[in-house]
């Protein structure tokens, strides 16, 4: 039964994340066609048409792959500037995808300018900004709804557990006679005391607290609680250098400042403010994940090869996101409310990460188009200022062959982790 469930949620996942992902092209096309940007096609999915009608001058429909989809915008290479220059490879290859686009431009959209690259710059940005933007407002909405409904949990300022010891052996967890005491517990912190201040500074949330014990390294730490509804001055005692999870990458340790205490942790709702906080702290920690992107699935697949186990913080593919999806419902630990939350905000993560991947500024990512607005917008901009010619459109044919290289990154990235996913899943429960 289980296995039905997670197969079954593991689809309605994949299902919205394809709905996504036109809601992503949508972004795109309504933006392209109030600017007066000729669309020809929408279609959701890759390969062999499997349905599709036409409304206008655009072609809506669905393919056989649902792995993505797309909308074509006319007119996103400018036309070959003949010069004196020699034509290179380079510029016959771009010559040759121009020529393909070219063929579906009449001499009407040129005249009513009605592609893309005929576009204000602001314009260009828009449309292509579109997408992106577009996932972005579905985290929000989506973690929105989960907080305002539901909740998220939160660690708060009250003491749930104080260790006892510093543990240097990383091979067990209990304390020896031989450990010395935490600080904590050299302080005389309790559970259920709430921290007041530290060093001086007021407390107002446990990341801040925590943000400033890992600061203090091996430094004094004052600590005043409340305790029984009184205000008590603990002993100062110093923070021990230890190795902390890394705020930004989970996965990973680094050395920092160690007090000893876990937090207590409440189910608390919250509006848009809070939500635009975590989607900052989730953007701060994809960016990471980003950065780290080809790294990281070598790892998985050396992993995969080598029969190593899957690491909760290794990145999926889609259907690995829809499988820890249809996992989280089928878990027997909470109840339905929690897990539908779960659920969502999983869902309202990988749109996070979407739209922050989309933004990077290399080709064929939105980013890429947008970089190469904001230059051509520049050093139009520039050539006027400075009294020049005005250099004219930029064009981004020439851009293809890193498009086509990072493209292929992505594809076989993408067969990689889809393969792992399938082979060695990542297991949370």
């Amino acid at each position: 039964m289980d296995t039905l469930i997670v197969i079954g949620f593991g689809i309605a996942f994949f299902a919205l994340i394809m709905v996504s992902v036109a809601l992503h092209e949508i972004g795109h096309m309504v933006p392209a066609k109030l600017f007066g940007v000729r669309v020809p096609r929408y279609f959701v999915g890759f390969g062999p048409t499997l349905w599709s009608t036409k409304r206008g001058d655009t072609e809506y429909g669905v393919k056989a792959f649902p792995l993505g989809g797309f909308v074509q915008l006319l007119g996103m290479y400018p036309p070959r500037q003949d010069g004196k220059r020699r034509r290179t490879r380079l510029a016959e290859f771009a010559d040759s995808a121009r020529e393909v686009e070219w063929e579906d431009i009449t001499p009407d959209d040129v005249a009513n300018e009605r592609l893309f690259y005929q576009k204000k710059t602001w314009q260009k940005l828009v449309v292509m900004a579109g997408g992106p933007v577009m996932n972005l407002l579905i985290a929000f909405f989506l973690l929105l709804g989960v907080t305002a409904g539901y909740g998220a949990v939160r660690a708060q300022t009250t003491i749930a557990y104080v260790q006892a010891c510093v543990i240097t052996d990383t091979t067990r967890t209990e304390c020896a006679a031989s450990d010395p005491a935490s600080p904590a517990a050299q302080a005389g912190l309790q559970v259920g005391d709430r921290v007041v201040s530290f060093n001086g500074v007021t407390i107002t949330s446990y990341d801040q607290l925590s943000g400033l014990i890992r600061a203090n390294l091996d430094g004094e730490a004052r600590l005043v609680v409340e305790r029984n509804g009184a205000e008590v001055t603990l002993t100062p005692v110093h923070t021990v250098v230890n190795s902390v999870a890394d705020t930004l990458d989970p996965g990973t340790t680094v050395q920092a400042g160690w007090l000893g205490v876990s937090p207590q942790r409440e189910l608390v709702k919250g509006g848009p403010v809070e939500v635009i906080g975590d989607m900052w702290t989730l953007t701060k920690q994809s960016a990471v994940a980003l950065v780290q992107f080809p790294v990281r699935v070598w790892h998985v697949v050396t992993d995969m090869v080598t029969g190593q186990p899957r690491s909760p913080y290794d990145p999926i593919s889609i259907v690995g996101a829809s499988t820890v999806a249809g996992q989280v419902v089928a878990s027997g630990d909470v109840g339905w409310p929690a897990k539908a939350a779960t659920f969502f905000s999983l869902l309202a993560s990988v749109n996070l990460f979407l739209a922050l991947f989309n933004f990077l500024p290399l080709p064929p990512l939105d980013g890429g188009h947008i970089a190469g607005a904001l230059y051509e917008g520049a050093r139009r901009r520039l050539a006027k200022l400075f009294g020049r010619r005005d250099p004219g459109f930029f064009d981004t044919a020439k851009l293809l062959p890193v498009a086509y290289a990072v493209g292929g990154l992505l594809l076989v990235s993408g067969v990689a982790l889809i393969l792992a996913d399938i082979i060695s899943p990542v297991q949370l429960f």
